[in-house]
This record gives structure tokens, sequence and C-alpha cells, in this order.
């Protein structure tokens, strides 16, 4: 069976302060809960969540990284730099990355190489405009999304991989795909992956769902087939909203 996860993207909220006041509230709200949860959080707040969540269930990651190992890049974050703060995970072209910061395919598809080789888990996120989905090209784009971010990846190092489903009509908007439209995209995504790592490798990896989650549709989110988990944004703020979305986030 696939593992199921429960992903929460901070965005740019929280200080290393509010980071582990967080976790410190979240824990008791979520022990009995054994699928996994992942934080995202803001660059600043990883080695103290990190250091805070040590030895818990939680998983603390970031949401970003450069593609080169080092170098004259100011601003940027590399991976190594990432891992020896204590992430485990990164997520890569989220929608807002592509859209705000121009980030392409290719650029993508070099993060993903990165991450791999400095040994931390990508979340790649992939996602139709609503103009991309009432034009019929919905597929095309997350062929064309798949297909260049996870070329040259090793299929040995598919069990690595976490695909994130993000529809960018459906973030920061309120409006939510429906489970039936989830469901189909997610098994239209598991078909694109089995042709780069076979149908074997493809049903190993998860592929979970983000745009608009909060604790009154997750449930019927996760009734899809090939829905393993939640990307949850603005819900994931708030820690006892983010902890009732956690208990509702299982097969």
């Amino acid at each position: 069976m696939r593992k199921i996860y429960c992903i929460a993207n901070w965005k740019m909220y929280k200080t290393a302060r509010e980071a582990t006041d967080y976790i410190e509230h979240l824990l008791p709200l979520i022990e009995d809960f054994k699928e996994n949860i992942y934080l995202s959080v803001p660059y600043t707040s990883i080695a103290a969540a990190s250091s805070f969540a040590k030895k818990t269930k939680i998983v603390i990651g970031a949401q970003n990284m450069n593609d080169a190992k080092e170098g004259a890049f100011t601003g940027e974050i590399a991976g190594l730099m990432l891992k020896e703060a204590g992430a485990y995970f990164v997520i890569i072209g989220h929608s807002e990355r592509r859209s705000l910061f121009g980030e392409t395919d290719e650029f993508i598809h070099k993060k993903v190489i990165r991450a791999l080789q400095d040994d931390i888990q990508p979340i790649l996120c992939v996602g139709e405009t609503l103009e991309e989905r009432n034009s019929g090209t919905m597929k095309k784009v997350l062929q064309r999304q798949i297909s260049i971010a996870l070329s040259n990846v090793p299929k040995s190092s598919s069990d690595k991989l976490i695909l994130a489903y993000e529809p960018v009509w459906s973030i920061g908007t309120g409006k939510t795909a429906t489970p039936k439209i989830i469901d189909e995209a997610h098994a239209f995504c598991r078909e694109v992956i089995s042709e780069l790592f076979g149908k074997k490798g493809a049903n190993g990896i998860s592929i979970v769902y983000g745009g608009s989650v909060k604790v009154e549709n997750v449930s019927e989110i996760m009734k899809g087939e090939n829905v393993d988990g939640v990307l949850v944004g603005g819900a994931s703020l708030d820690v006892r909203e983010f902890a009732k979305i956690v208990h509702k986030c299982k097969k």
C-alpha cells in the first residue's frame, strides 16, 4: 500500500518561535495518528522546528531550493544547507513559484535532480490553470510538467518521490475541485508516471492533492482511489484546524 501524507505548507508565515509553539500544541492533538505528517516551514524556522520535532512523528521540510550545489546566487538556498538545518524534504514547482517567480519546467527538473543528489525528498507540484482546464489542455499540461520534471530520474529513486496535484484555479480561492475531478487527475498523473518508471514504480508513488483543502472537504477528497493525502495551505496555519485535517487524512 502507498503511504499517506498530510503536508502543511506554511508559505511565508511563522517565525522560529511560532513554529516551535505550533509543534508543541500539535503533538498532543495527533498522538494517536499513524500516517505521515509533514510541515513545510520557512527557511528561518527549519533548524528550530526540526530540533523541536526530533523523535516525534512530525517531519520538517522546506518550501523551495536552488538547483545548484553552491555558487554566487545571492539570496538563494542550497539543498545541502537545508539538509544541514534539518530539512528532510522540499516542495518543488509549487504554482506560486511558477507564476510569481517564473520557474520553468526545465528549472524545476534541475531542482528535482539536485534534491535527490542531496538526499532530500522532493515533493513535485503540478497542476493546470482554469484557462487550461476549460480549453481541454489539462492532460497535455500535466503530462508536460511531469515528464520534464522527472526526466532522467533513475527508477531506483522513484520510491523517494511524492507528487502533488494542485490545480492552480483552486489554490487560495476557496474553490476545491470535486472528488471526481481530483481522482481522475490523479489517475492520469499515475499513468504519466508509469511511462517513466513502469507500472510497479508508479503504483508506489504517493500522489497528494493541494488546493483549498480544509476540514470540511478533506474526508471527501481522501475517498479517491488515487488520492494518497493532502497538501494544506492556509488551513494549516491554525494548529487546531490542521490537527482536525490530519485526523481526516486517512483511508
